[in-house]
């Protein structure tokens, strides 16, 4: 058996335990107080999600997480079903969309603090500005590729055009908007973590000030990891949804 071969059964899961391993042995003799042992930060996080700071700061990034996805679903997905089938909106709307989708949004939110107060609104806004756009434009990819044939096909059987987009346009755009979901759900994570930091007030934010402040380095680490884990849970749910649509993809 060639070395190739045999990391091709290596499962994907055994380069965390080795960057773990290594973490390890950096947090124990490599002399940096920035990074605890890798076990120590285990077991603070085991004991940082049960207290009752984080479960809150838990509920309220989950709220402006909620509120600001379903306000870029709500927007972004008939925004993009509107540039795609109709081509002066997409010839109008097509500049703002690249803009906002190239543009460092990180930037924005301390804009948006004067205009939003320091709260929970304005994080909500952020999840909206950081989701949205890649939901409009897998959106309207989705409609682009349905393919002619299966529209020809409709109009030849007599469907009314509310029955071709609710029966054919949709379902086969179906896929490329459930990937833009899951892309928008991982540019969600992001906002909602950015716009606590930027605020510092509330939230996993707020708790990420108060250990940085008191040096607090194996309890912010831990709930680093914690953040990233439970961002991996919700994109993989997510992920999960779309593949079971995949045979959407396979028969256009």
């Amino acid at each position: 058996m060639t070395a190739r071969s045999i990391l091709d059964h290596v499962p994907s899961g055994v380069s965390l335990l080795v960057w773990a391993a290594l973490w390890e042995f950096v947090g124990r003799f490599g002399g940096i107080d920035l990074i605890p042992p890798m076990s120590q930060i285990a077991l603070t996080a085991i004991d940082i999600v049960q207290t009752e700071k984080f479960v809150t700061a838990l509920a309220v990034t989950a709220q402006a997480f909620g509120i600001g996805m379903a306000l870029a679903i709500v927007v972004g997905i008939p925004l993009g079903v509107l540039m795609g089938v109709w081509r002066p909106a997409e010839r109008l709307l097509d500049v703002w969309v690249n803009i906002f989708i190239s543009a460092p949004l990180t930037a924005l939110v301390p804009a948006l603090m004067p205009l939003l107060g320091i709260g929970q609104t304005t994080v909500v806004a952020t999840v909206f500005l950081f989701a949205v756009w890649v939901l409009v434009i897998d959106t309207r990819a989705g409609i682009h590729h349905v393919g002619g044939s299966l529209l020809d096909m409709a109009r030849l059987f007599g469907g009314s055009r509310t029955q071709i987009f609710f029966k054919v346009l949709l379902p086969g755009a179906l896929p490329e908007i459930l990937t833009g979901l899951r892309l928008a759900v991982v540019r969600g994570v992001k906002g909602v973590v950015i716009g606590q930091i930027i605020i510092a007030l509330l939230g996993f934010g707020e708790l990420f000030e108060l250990y940085l402040q008191n040096f607090l380095m194996e309890e912010f680490w831990a709930l680093v990891f914690v953040v990233f884990a439970l961002a991996f849970v919700l994109v993989e749910a997510v992920g999960l949804v779309e593949r079971r649509f995949d045979f959407y993809a396979g028969s256009r």
